[in-house]
């Protein structure tokens, strides 16, 4: 016994060393393991928020069944989406027009070609004749960028930019 304490005296500065390197080294551990807690604490609250009573499987099932809903919405729109965007296509998307004078004798450009036309080039032509004693109106019907009918100059031109126009 007299050993153990004659070896005890002999390192107690050792044993000294070693007791406070490993307290600071518990200290260390303490912070660490503080700072993981406090961070989980704070995504604990957040992930709760707004449930009092509730526990996580309920918590958990609730924002599941808020997926689902919105999966079933997002479906319905892109259905929706489908059906506008196959509409558009037969909806007047491209246009020209032409001021024109079809008589000499007329002061001013009263005459117009107007084509409207959808996204796969069909529509109509609409031309006005303006003279001093009558106007007429035509329609000419466009069936993939082609008339059926003989046209005018006048409604080539416009047909062709109604065609190349975004």
């Amino acid at each position: 016994m007299e050993s153990i304490i004659n070896f005890i005296n002999s390192t107690q500065i050792y044993i000294t060393i070693a007791l406070i390197l490993l307290v600071i080294i518990l200290i260390i551990i303490v912070i660490i393991t503080y700072t993981s807690l406090s961070k989980i604490e704070s995504r604990y609250r957040r992930l709760m928020r707004g449930a009092s009573t509730k526990n996580l499987e309920e918590i958990v099932i609730s924002y599941l069944d808020k997926i689902d809903e919105v999966k079933k919405e997002n479906e319905i729109m892109k259905q929706l989406y489908e059906q506008i965007n196959g509409r558009l296509t037969s909806c007047v998307q491209k246009t020209s027009i032409i001021r024109y004078k079809a008589f000499e004798d007329m002061g001013s450009d009263l005459s117009f070609s107007l084509a409207l036309l959808d996204a796969n080039s069909n529509g109509v032509i609409l031309t006005s004749i303006y003279g001093r004693d009558e106007s007429t109106t035509y329609a000419k019907p466009i069936d993939k960028g082609i008339s059926r009918y003989e046209l005018s100059n006048e409604e080539n031109k416009v047909l062709e930019q109604a065609i190349i126009s975004k």
